[in-house]
């Protein structure tokens, strides 16, 4: 019983970081028929959930030292999050969320270019893959083209490259700067979302702020939303450094799962056919993502006692688990 707890509890901690993910877009909406819009709330829910870390953290500040990395951590999650945000606000849930999630194509073409990783046969045909997803998803007979429909749609595909760099990046820093903590990373991540935000609102059409008892809804959202998303991150942080990278981007997936239930039950958007085709290429390249790396991490033969491959071996595994314990995604 302790062992079985022991193990399913970091698996729960990602399902239930995966499980808030999936719903958020809920409470954004909720922000925006209040009057504060997608990149103003955007940009006061990162700013609380950034502070939120700094208090909770403090003490890790000391281990932060200054590279160009962390201002493009910060521009990649700024994006992240707003394509995100704006999307899921302005669009439909499910389809902004399937085009923020072409992970494999777009990290397979940042990881090649800065940190030049080889890009494999099956690194290339999971890339085709999520994209072909994506096609079958966005063709319609009336457009033709197989692009994105709305500017949400476009935000939720701008979003995913974002996400997609953030990783990179993340994985990056942990190697350029690895005695910088990871919650300060966080922060770093949760900080860019919110200048890019508040730089972006200042380009969106401000309707009438929010007044009397719909002022303090408002502000109890944002500060909840600060508090949930800082919370989240580092429980899902939690369960990550405890899971294999390659059964953590899975478990993950459930995040599509719940979104998909959600935007049934509250918003009564139902996909079709062809989103379900293409949302289906989509998870499925994600998971043969995370078996594709589980494979190139498996171990030598054990007749092979060579010590320089055993150490090899060790340093492949520990960057493997540093990456997986750093990879995670400031959501609002």
């Amino acid at each position: 019983m302790t062992n079985w707890l022991r193990n399913g509890w970091p698996t729960l901690a990602i399902m239930l970081g995966a499980s808030v993910w999936g719903m958020i877009w809920y409470p954004l909406r909720m922000l925006n028929a209040l009057g504060v819009t997608g990149t103003a709330a955007s940009a006061l829910t990162s700013a609380a959930g950034c502070l939120f870390v700094l208090l909770v953290r403090h003490r890790a500040l000391k281990t932060v030292r200054w590279h160009w990395l962390l201002p493009a951590l910060a521009l990649a999650a700024g994006i992240t999050n707003l394509g995100f945000v704006w999307g899921s606000i302005h669009g439909e849930v499910m389809r902004v969320l399937l085009l923020f999630y072409l992970t494999p194509a777009w990290t397979a073409l940042f990881a090649h270019f800065i940190l030049h990783e080889r890009v494999t046969w099956s690194g290339a045909g999971l890339a085709a893959l999520s994209l072909a997803g994506a096609m079958t998803m966005l063709w319609s007979p009336q457009l033709g083209l197989p692009v994105p429909g709305n500017l949400a749609e476009w935000a939720g595909l701008a979003g995913g490259m974002g996400f997609a760099m953030s990783n990179v990046l993340i994985l990056k820093t942990s190697r350029v700067l690895p005695e910088m903590k990871p919650e300060m990373r966080t922060a770093t991540i949760f900080g860019g979302a919110a200048i890019f935000s508040a730089c972006a609102s200042l380009f969106e059409a401000m309707p009438a702020p929010p007044t009397g008892a719909h002022l303090g809804t408002a502000a109890l959202l944002v500060l909840g939303l600060g508090f949930l998303l800082a919370s989240n991150n580092m429980l899902v942080q939690y369960g990550l450094a405890r899971v294999p990278a390659n059964r953590a981007s899975i478990i993950m997936l459930f995040e599509i799962v719940v979104t998909a239930l959600s935007a049934w039950l509250f918003a009564g958007e139902s996909p079709g056919p062809r989103e379900w085709a293409g949302g289906a290429c989509i998870v499925l390249a994600s998971a043969l993502s995370s078996w594709v790396h589980r494979t190139k991490a498996l171990p030598p033969d054990p007749a092979n006692q060579d010590a320089g491959l055993d150490a090899d071996r060790d340093a492949d595994l520990g960057a493997d688990r540093k990456d997986a314990k750093n990879r995670s995604r400031a959501m609002v």
